[in-house]
């Protein structure tokens, strides 16, 4: 079941690469992050392909779909559902929000006041809701894709911490590359049309590959490098706030699913250094006296790495 999983998994990520062109690495990560059980967090600015994406992930894996556009008047149960009054009988119905689905788009989740923000930690967390005195399991499996806008433009709200650390993976697209956006402007229309996307997986085949994800070897050496990189961003003076034990079990299931993705039945640290940015940046917070990511005195490459990209450059791979 595993090995014939894995020889689709090419499949799937051709497709996704046909609705986002130009984004392999992106789209890998994204499938990583959704074939690991987690939820995934797109920041960028508007029009990037967010959307896009989210529609192709879910559709090569089969799954239902539906999209929130958050607004800064969105209320908790217009994502949750609530209970109506049935004047006929009498009693109170309870309606199922957008919530009840197994992939579920938060589209500019930060634009939402914090008190909405927080109505999804629950599902997030517990894969149920809890309304009306009563718990209301979701289906399975559920994922959560959101998209946020930097948080510099207008109408945003900044995603609490302990939200945050609920998304398995932080990506962002970026512009496209010259080629990929030649193939965009020459055929506009193309990105009117639906996606059609030809599953790859069932539910059965994902519930598998992430039940057998633990029996992915993760050796010595590489535990004790993942414990280096944790320990490094807890110990670093530049680091305000370091990875906590979640973000460490993050870090290897993702690890082990980028290996299983690759036909391995290993991690080696080039899975570790793979995954590490975007599962490890948006638990980071650099200390605001310092710059976290090289000496101020260096303008040509110290600034374009992220505070994770810095801690994999500082932390050997072997321990000598």
């Amino acid at each position: 079941m595993q090995d014939t999983l894995q020889q689709r998994i090419p499949d799937a990520l051709a497709q996704i690469n046909r609705a986002i062109l130009g984004k392999d690495a992106q789209a890998r990560l994204s499938l990583c992050c959704l074939l690991s059980g987690g939820h995934l967090l797109l920041e960028d600015l508007p029009g990037m392909g967010k959307t896009t994406l989210a529609h192709a992930l879910a559709g090569v894996m089969g799954l239902s779909f539906r999209r929130i556009q958050f607004t800064s008047d969105l209320l908790p149960a217009d994502i949750l559902g609530g209970s109506v009054f049935d004047p006929a009988t009498a009693t109170f119905h309870f309606h199922e929000g957008p919530v009840f689905c197994q992939v579920l788009m938060a589209d500019e989740i930060n634009r939402a006041t914090p008190r909405t923000q927080s109505a999804l930690l629950e599902a997030m967390e517990e894969g149920q809701v809890s309304l009306d005195g009563e718990t209301r399991s979701l289906p399975e499996p559920f994922f959560v894709i959101a998209t946020q806008n930097p948080s510099e433009l207008a109408g945003t709200y900044p995603l609490p911490e302990s939200q945050t650390d609920r998304f398995l993976m932080r990506l962002s697209l970026g512009y496209p590359s010259a080629t990929a956006e030649r193939e965009l402007l020459a055929q506009p229309d193309q990105r009117l049309k639906p996606l059609n996307m030809t599953p790859c997986l069932s539910v059965t085949d994902l519930q598998d590959w992430q039940k057998h994800l633990s029996e992915t070897h993760l050796s010595e050496s590489v535990l004790d490098y993942i414990q280096r990189l944790i320990d490094f961003s807890r110990q670093s003076k530049r680091i305000q706030l370091g990875l906590s034990p979640r973000g460490g079990l993050a870090i290897v299931r993702a690890a082990r699913c980028h290996a299983r993705m690759a036909g391995r039945d290993h991690v080696t640290p080039d899975d570790v250094q793979a995954i590490f940015p975007a599962v490890a940046d948006h638990r980071l917070r650099a200390a605001d006296h310092v710059v976290p990511v090289g000496d101020s005195s260096d303008n040509s490459t110290a600034h374009h790495r992220t505070v994770a990209q810095w801690i994999l450059d500082s932390v050997d791979v072997l321990q000598g």
